[in-house]
């Protein structure tokens, strides 16, 4: 497919990266040659230097021809204009960036889809959102809801006092008989396993289970994971995700917010109705320490510097605070942060990947995630016509071994396929894959 990508920033440039994996035709616009040429030297992609919003520009880049442009720039405007003219021009598929919440709103979506842009995307949004989620399942590191909770894909650390370290997978199937969940992936360091029945769980793995919302308890029950009320949650930096967030969690906790800039204290001020305001350094221990960061049961980092954000999290946790969170967009740093006791990693650029990856698979696609530091995805197909796949079982469908039908979603009914089952129309699939199978799942479920 060719795409063309408005923005080689952090987020246009981890796009066209992971896009060039997939040996997709990538052009990239932006008006900072130096960032072209960095991009270029690094990557198999075509440039064009100049402002994406021009007409000139856009015919360079060839836009009219996309099967999908993405208007990245930091700047909304810009990629509002560059989405709705890539559309006239002749572009399939346009999604533009935005920061404005009110944009995202039922009413303006369907105004600039009028106007051309077939989707917007808000990564501190989408962002604040996962962070809320996160907080009412504070238990568990990661969480993907599929099609409202009938299935739900989520991450857990395997601490000393889990029952379940030092036994096989076929030895947890046996004893408690997991019908209602299904071990998917486990991160342990900087590898990925995909679990076999002879696969032993050691102290510190992070394993991604699949289950129905209302079994997540069951399942941590099994893990050895009480679930924990929260009530007091820290935030440092008052960055646009930072009010975000706070805006959300303030309907139902105690939040206490933490920034350096003046400016930026009275904007939360004003704008926040039930969180405490502290103009202070975020990277200051002594601080935190002395505005409550021991009461707290959740800990929020979302400072511009990635390294403040997992160090004070580390301190967080070692001060008793239940459940850390860190924005850590420097994808380098994703295992380290797991590994040293981080419970969870916030990165727009994966979120928004998530968002946007399905108008680049093949095949009808509702959903797709993407799991931190793991190498692979989940995605979920809608089966919208008889083919092999509803002629064949799962088992007959000669998908790669490392390619999982990890369950299916039948009108109202979640269900973990056996290799005998059969697809049928109207059929929601969540298939579990690794990037290196993508490919040959997409040719099986377009």
């Amino acid at each position: 497919m060719k795409i063309v990508i408005a923005g080689a920033g952090d987020l246009g440039f981890h796009l066209a990266k992971l896009l060039c994996h997939e040996q997709q035709d990538i052009t990239l616009i932006d008006i900072n040659p130096d960032v072209l040429e960095y991009a270029q030297t690094h990557l198999d992609v075509i440039t064009v230097n100049g402002d994406s919003a021009s007409i000139g520009v856009l015919h360079q880049s060839e836009a009219g021809s996309a099967g999908l442009f993405l208007a990245m720039t930091t700047s909304e405007k810009t990629n509002l204009v560059s989405a709705i003219l890539a559309k006239k021009m002749g572009a399939r598929q346009t999604i533009a960036r935005v920061e404005n919440p009110e944009y995202m709103t039922e009413n303006e979506r369907e105004t600039f889809q009028e106007l051309g842009i077939d989707r917007l995307i808000a990564p501190t949004i989408l962002a604040a959102n996962e962070i809320e989620r996160l907080i009412k399942e504070t238990t568990v590191t990661d969480l993907f809801d599929f099609e409202g909770g009938k299935f739900s894909l989520a991450g857990i650390s395997l601490d000393d006092a889990s029952p379940l370290v030092n036994l096989r997978i076929d030895e947890i199937e046996q004893i408690h008989a997991s019908q209602f969940f299904r071990p998917m992936a486990i991160l342990r360091g900087d590898q990925t396993i995909l679990p076999k029945g002879d696969t032993i769980l050691r102290r510190k793995d992070h394993i991604y289970f699949l289950t129905q919302k209302e079994k997540i308890k069951d399942v941590l029950s099994l893990i050895g994971k009480a679930p924990k009320k929260v009530r007091n949650v820290m935030i440092i930096g008052g960055t646009q995700m930072g009010y975000q967030a706070a805006k959300l969690l303030e309907k139902n906790y105690q939040v206490t917010i933490v920034e350096a800039n003046k400016e930026a204290c009275k904007y939360l001020v004003a704008n926040l109705e039930n969180s405490l305001v502290i103009k202070g350094d975020p990277s200051n221990i002594d601080l935190l320490k002395e505005e409550g960061l021991a009461r707290m049961d959740a800990f929020i980092a979302l400072t511009p510097n990635s390294e403040t954000n997992i160090i004070t999290s580390v301190i967080a946790e070692e001060a008793g605070v239940y459940k850390t969170i860190a924005e850590v967009e420097n994808i380098v740093y994703t295992h380290i942060s797991l590994g040293i006791g981080v419970d969870t990693i916030i990165n727009k650029k994966l979120i928004s990947a998530n968002n946007i990856f399905r108008f680049v698979r093949k095949g009808k696609i509702v959903a797709i995630a993407s799991l931190h530091g793991v190498d692979a995805e989940v995605i979920e197909y809608v089966i919208d016509k008889k083919n092999r796949l509803t002629k064949k079982t799962i088992e007959n469908l000669n998908l790669p071994e490392k390619v999982i039908v990890a369950g299916i979603i039948r009108d109202e009914e979640s269900i973990f396929p056996t290799p005998d089952f059969k697809l049928q129309l109207g059929d929601r699939v969540l298939v579990f894959t690794q990037s290196a199978h993508i490919e040959k799942v997409e040719r099986i479920f377009r």
